[in-house]
């Protein structure tokens, strides 16, 4: 079976090594986006991907925009049987998902119709869910709604971030493309509508949505900082001086205005309060809130926000 694979994120570098190395499967092309510029001298770098791919010894293709007549006939030319797409990052037009014999299937980090969209893994940990998982699915002209193929669940453990939910998630996906891939060469993979009754979105992040408002509760704003762990991270002004937090713990039976530092840098929220445990001063390195404390005057009953 022939296949291109279409990635461009850490996510999907583990799945294409798996599908390289699939016994009678051949990836006869690897389309990822364009090299970006990266780093404090901005010089342009290759995405994951086409470093996995490059090394692997496959055939990559950069298109700007995979809508572009001349890049659809690009991949159209490599003849695939499959097209396996996996964080690729653009919304493939109707005709790239319907000139592959076997159709298009997606890997997504979701137990699907929950967290259609771009950030599962963080709105996952945001709302406080028990588990979660990962989808194989036929794509179809819309955003994570084709029918399911299979689906693996994953506990998400209280300590969490989005960093370490996305290294067991995407070691997890390869292991079910690589079933997925099997089934769909044998002719027998399984095809399950979606239940439009219990879906959910998870929208783009953007760096605002990092910025802690003290007057939600203590448990959503862990939460918080866990889900934006690495990007956007989370942030909060102790006067002028911008904060950039990364662990915190809940602070029962805490009483005090939302936002207001207390003894051992406990912040009063709404409900309870949190810890701040690390932390990271504007233009300064990531730190233990001790460390900030021995270089930083930070009056008890001061306002963050």
């Amino acid at each position: 079976m022939r296949i291109a694979f279409m990635g461009t994120a850490e996510l999907a570098c583990p799945c294409l090594e798996a599908v390289a190395k699939l016994s009678g499967q051949q990836v006869v092309a690897v389309v990822t986006q364009s090299d970006r510029p990266k780093g404090r001298d901005l010089k342009p770098a290759p995405p994951p991907v086409k470093v996995v791919a490059e090394r692997l010894g496959l055939l990559v293709q950069q298109p700007l925009k995979i809508r572009e007549p001349a890049a659809i006939d690009s991949l159209r030319a490599a003849q695939p049987d499959l097209i396996i797409v996996v964080a690729y990052g653009q919304i493939l037009p109707k005709s790239v998902l319907e000139f592959p014999r076997l159709g298009c299937v997606n890997v997504h980090t979701s137990l699907l119709p929950r967290w259609r969209g771009a950030a599962p893994i963080q709105y996952a940990i945001l709302h406080g869910d028990h588990e979660t998982g990962v989808t194989t699915m036929y794509m179809d002209e819309h955003m994570d709604t084709g029918d399911i193929i299979l689906q693996r669940a994953q506990l998400i453990h209280a300590d969490d971030t989005s960093a370490t939910l996305h290294d067991r998630l995407a070691k997890l996906g390869a292991d079910l493309l690589v079933e997925t891939v099997r089934l769909v060469a044998e002719g027998k993979a399984p095809r399950a509508k979606q239940d439009e009754t219990r879906v959910t979105h998870a929208k783009k992040i953007t760096k605002e949505d990092g910025r802690i408002d003290w007057t939600r509760s203590a448990v959503e704003i862990e939460r918080q900082v866990r889900a934006f762990n690495p990007w956007p991270g989370t942030h909060t002004h102790l006067g002028d001086l911008l904060l950039k937090v990364w662990k915190v713990e809940v602070v029962e039976g805490v009483s005090g205005n939302p936002g207001e530092l207390l003894p051992d840098f406990i912040v009063a929220t709404s409900q309870g309060g949190v810890r701040i445990q690390e932390l990271q001063p504007a233009n300064s390195k990531r730190m233990p809130t001790d460390a900030f404390l021995r270089g930083h005057e930070s009056k008890v009953g001061s306002m963050l926000g």
